[in-house]
């Protein structure tokens, strides 16, 4: 499909999860004015989206467009689809893409920001793999994607990446509104690190918050948890310059500045006391840097990328530190060049 086709025709997508991210991305689409089915995995959530034109479980005060229909059969949802939108949590894509048999000519869309434990892999390579679909047919959509903002259609940028651009270009046409400005990319590597680190880093920055600490820890947090970003992702190829846009920067600075960020909210939670069963225990939402912050850390011991923020977090969420632990192993580490 060419940009050209999508634009004049209204595409068929389909949005494969009713959470947060996955209700909200189907707002800019059917905003769009494209053809959108919603996947919900229980019956009743997917009646009440059906007719009463909202999804309780998420944003109970938002109505939902009559256009948007939603199913509970999977395959059903997929049925004739152009695009596939993926908007399940990292650690489960994986177990679903056995279970789906995704249309041979759809393009395949990752709203999943994460590193899978074990593997190591992206997730847009968990997708080919697993889903045995060819790179040239992958997208990710990543950057300051705060899911009730883009639900309220506040104004938001982001960006559409694959390794083929007429690809990334095709999905461009059919995402981009008033309210939702897509950007393409070419660089998959450095906008997939950036999207699934930066939720790790946010845990850190929330647990300094928890700590009562101020602007000047949190900055720094920030700023160095993007060097270590960029570190690793130029070992594993990423273009430098991804990690000053808005899949490096621009992500990192709304996870890690907004209350609304699942993961700086649960470093908060961490910072104040609360263990992770607890805090994971009180809520429906995934905190995606609990679990991709072990599979990072691996991820940058095996190409020897040093990464002390992200391996700090993991011992946290591990039980071997505690925040107040984690915030003086980090400034107690030797002088360094800002650059090394």
């Amino acid at each position: 499909m060419t940009t050209a086709e999508t634009a004049q025709t209204p595409a068929r997508i389909t949005i494969m999860g009713s959470g947060s991210w996955g209700t909200a991305f189907a707002l800019v689409v059917s905003d769009a004015g494209n053809q959108v089915t919603l996947w919900a995995r229980r019956p009743e959530l997917a009646d009440k989206i059906n007719f009463d034109h909202c999804n309780p479980d998420y944003f109970p005060d938002l109505v939902l467009p009559e256009s948007l229909k939603a199913v509970s059969d999977p395959q059903q949802a997929m049925t004739g689809a152009d695009f596939v939108v993926l908007a399940v949590p990292s650690q489960s894509l994986r177990s679903n893409l056995s279970r789906w048999r995704i249309p041979e000519k759809a393009i395949v869309v990752s709203l999943a920001k994460g590193i899978e434990l074990g593997s190591g892999l992206r997730m847009s390579e968990v997708i080919a793999e697993a889903g045995q679909i060819a790179p040239e047919r992958i997208v990710v959509v990543t950057g300051p994607n705060l899911a009730r903002e883009i639900a309220e259609r506040q104004p938001s940028a982001s960006v559409v990446a694959s390794v083929w651009p007429a690809t990334a270009e095709a999905f461009q046409a059919v995402c981009h509104t008033a309210r939702f400005r897509a950007y393409t990319n070419t660089d998959v590597i450095g906008c997939e690190l950036g999207g699934a680190t930066k939720n790790v880093i946010a845990l850190a920055v929330g647990m300094a918050i928890g700590l009562g600490l101020g602007a000047n820890a949190t900055a720094s947090v920030i700023t160095r948890g993007l060097a270590e970003i960029t570190r690793l992702g130029l070992v594993l190829g990423a273009d430098p310059y991804t990690f000053s846009g808005l899949a490096g920067l621009g992500d990192l600075v709304a996870t890690c500045s907004s209350p609304l960020s699942r993961n700086r909210s649960f470093g908060e939670d961490l910072g104040r006391g609360r263990t992770v069963a607890e805090i994971t225990a009180s809520t429906r939402q995934v905190a995606e840097g609990v679990k991709s912050c072990a599979s990072i850390t691996e991820l940058a011991a095996k190409h020897h990328v040093e990464m002390p923020i992200v391996e700090n977090v993991a011992a946290v969420v591990a039980g071997e530190l505690t925040p107040a632990e984690m915030i003086t192993a980090l400034m107690s580490r030797s002088a360094k060049p800002e650059r090394y």
